[in-house]
């Protein structure tokens, strides 16, 4: 970030907007109106729109003791594209809305925004509109993404089916590991100020909660086999979250395997270090981002050769319940121990 210091002041709210925005580019056909005007006008060309709206406050989604600003532009963007993705849809655009105090910078929002523009360009985005407004104290951020999918092919939470395997993208718990870290690393420092913060090695961990992707590569590789999940939520609020839910609202049971589940080895190293158990940081940690999705057993040759996807268990009759299998061979009731907006 620049050393000079531009007072927000000095642009007023219409001069920080047409700041902002200055040097975008639209990149999608379907973007007839974007920025500039008094709202965006999209043409999805016959297909179904896909909407989804998040909100981050600093102090409860985020910390910015060791948050970078550009790295939480671009995440703000990619947790929304995840929920579009998420739907067996492509996102194509997005709003940004955000509430700043006068703590903020103008140079401050505009590292923020380097993030926000790298995630649209990485993920073929255009930025629609937003808005901007004073904060008493902290940064408000809304993202509203939208997408495109052909009619009928979106993917719900609630269509699962008895006997559909369960998969999931890429690996578990990192993220949650990562926010651990960072938040000993900052209890340190508040203590001692004089020592400086232990991440060494530590990239994996903390990469996977400050910059974390929209698994877009699953879903073109889904489309390309041939293959439509029968369920689908993206992993924010944890695992076992998010498979309650689908088992919930499908009106189904499920059995998940500890064997099955995808850790990588540097989110075990960290678990070890820092006393957790990481099978239950995959099942319970947030912010992971992956897909978790059901889909037909006669689907399973089609996806064996894509090494980011495993399958970790089945559904099952309602009756049966949700049920976590352990490597010793005993049974738990699967329980939603994520993330809780509204927890104590």
């Amino acid at each position: 970030m620049s050393e000079t210091r531009t007072e927000i002041s000095s642009l007023g709210e219409f001069g920080l907007i047409n700041h902002l925005t200055r040097n975008f580019e639209t990149k999608q056909a379907s973007t007839v109106v974007s920025v500039g005007d008094d709202a965006a006008v999209i043409d999805h060309f016959g297909k179904q729109t896909v909407i989804t709206t998040d909100l981050l406050i600093e102090g409860v989604h985020f910390d910015l003791m060791y948050t970078p600003l550009k790295h939480l532009g671009y995440k703000s963007v990619i947790v929304n594209l995840s929920d579009i993705y998420a739907m067996n849809a492509t996102p194509t655009h997005i709003t940004m809305s955000i509430g700043i105090s006068n703590r903020f910078s103008v140079e401050a929002i505009d590292e923020f925004y380097e993030g926000v523009y790298a995630a649209c360009e990485r993920y073929n985005v255009d930025l629609a509109g937003g808005d901007t407004s004073a904060s008493q104290k902290g940064f408000i951020i809304s993202v509203t993404a939208i997408g495109e999918v052909a009619p009928g092919k979106f993917v719900k939470r609630s269509t699962a089916n008895k006997g559909d395997l369960i998969c999931v993208s890429g690996d578990l718990g990192g993220a949650f590991l990562g926010l651990t870290l960072l938040e000993r690393e900052k209890k340190i420092f508040l203590e001692s100020p004089q020592v400086q913060p232990d991440l060494e090695n530590e990239d994996y961990i903390v990469g996977r909660l400050l910059k974390p992707e929209a698994r877009k590569d699953i879903i073109d590789f889904l489309e390309d086999r041939g293959v439509v999940p029968t369920a689908m939520m993206d992993v924010s609020d944890g695992i076992s979250s998010e498979i309650l839910h689908i088992c919930r609202q499908s009106g189904l049971g499920c059995k998940i395997y500890e064997e099955k589940l995808p850790i990588a080895e540097d989110a075990r190293k960290a678990a070890f270090k820092f006393g957790l158990d990481a099978t239950v940081c995959a099942l319970n940690g947030g912010e992971d981002y992956e897909l978790i999705f059901t889909m037909s057993q006669d689907d399973y040759d089609k996806i064996t050769i894509n090494e980011e996807i495993s399958v970790i268990g089945y559904m099952t009759d309602e009756e049966e319940g949700c049920k976590f299998l352990s490597k010793g061979g005993n049974t738990f009731n699967i329980t939603a121990q994520g993330w809780n907006a509204f927890g104590k």
